[in-house]
């Protein structure tokens, strides 16, 4: 689970392809992503072309999720992929941001892994558990799944490590008794039982969900751009059902996996279509953002609750 450059207008491809004829005239665009399975298909948009041929000239850029605010603030990248309560975070630090669509669920990708001595997460009481910075998914992971068994991130020391190497120190037997990640770390520790095993994860507490967003500047002076970044995430879903197998290794390649690697860290998450999107953005996540602000107050994470709706543009999904 990221520089400067200045906006400029670009002279953007026209013409029929294999996705479609270009639509989009507008601005270049930079979007801050990280290695999370689930933004892959943004990779795979660049890299097979598909971007282009929606007349999207986007420059992505390897941010970590903690940062990725800050690099939209100071205008290296107009727009950003990451879990929906981070806008929320964002918004309360001032960088006004908007969600218009949303990218995947995940079906156990997320969770907690625990040493074999855990019995349950109440047990974690006490204990040091790796977790990355407040205002990351890990973090909300962590505090969402305390909440949910009677606990606070007041009741554990919050070690802060980032996914991958949350999950490198826990199955390296380090001083913790637990570590939120991610896939595809997460997967480490699947293939190291001895290390201990996963008490639960987002299949237990469904609470994580990543969207695509932009500045409110951007979406309303290149719309157009933003409906084609829009399409070009839905036509990359389509390329992955008709080729899988070569989507998955050019996805796989962003993170250092091959084809096959990438192809099971995958399946514990799910890409969501336009019906799903229409969907979720018809209410599932108004309630989601309301519940999850609130677990943001109480963790200490934000200081104040904010206009949700504002963090949220239905129209590019319709």
């Amino acid at each position: 689970m990221k520089l400067a450059y200045g906006i400029a207008a670009a002279a953007l491809l026209a013409g029929a392809t294999a996705f479609g004829p270009a639509q989009a005239q507008g601005m270049k665009v930079g979007i801050g992503i990280s290695g999370w399975t689930g933004f892959a298909p943004l990779i795979l948009a660049r890299d097979a072309g598909i971007f282009k041929a929606n007349g999207v000239d986007a420059t992505i850029k390897m941010i970590p999720q903690k940062d990725r605010h800050l690099a939209i603030a100071s205008g290296d990248i107009q727009c950003a992929a990451t879990t929906v309560e981070t806008w929320i975070v964002w918004n309360a630090a001032g960088v006004k941001t908007a969600q218009i669509f949303q990218m995947d669920k995940s079906y156990g990708a997320d969770g907690l892994a625990v040493r074999p001595d855990i019995k349950s997460i109440k047990d974690l009481k006490g204990k040091k558990v790796a977790a990355w910075a407040p205002g990351t998914a890990p973090y909300f992971l962590l505090s969402w799944f305390l909440k949910k068994n009677g606990l606070s991130v007041k009741d554990v020391t919050v070690v802060n490590l980032d996914p991958q190497n949350a999950a490198k120190a826990f199955v390296a037997g380090q001083d913790i008794a637990a570590a939120a990640t991610y896939e595809p770390y997460i997967s480490e520790v699947r293939n190291k039982p001895e290390s201990g095993r996963i008490i639960a994860t987002t299949l237990d507490y469904p609470m994580v969900m990543d969207t695509f967003g932009c500045t409110p500047a951007f979406l309303k002076d290149s719309r157009k751009t933003a409906e084609a970044i829009t399409k070009s995430y839905f036509d990359a879903l389509e390329m992955i059902k008709k080729e899988p197998q070569k989507s998955f290794g050019i996805m796989g390649a962003a993170v250092k996996q091959d084809a096959k690697a990438f192809e099971t860290s995958q399946s514990y998450l799910r890409w969501q279509d336009k019906a799903a999107n229409q969907k979720f953005f018809g209410g599932e996540i108004q309630a989601f953002l309301k519940e999850a602000q609130d677990v943001l107050l109480e963790s200490g994470v934000i200081k104040a609750k904010i206009d949700l709706n504002a963090t949220v543009d239905t129209s590019f999904i319709k």
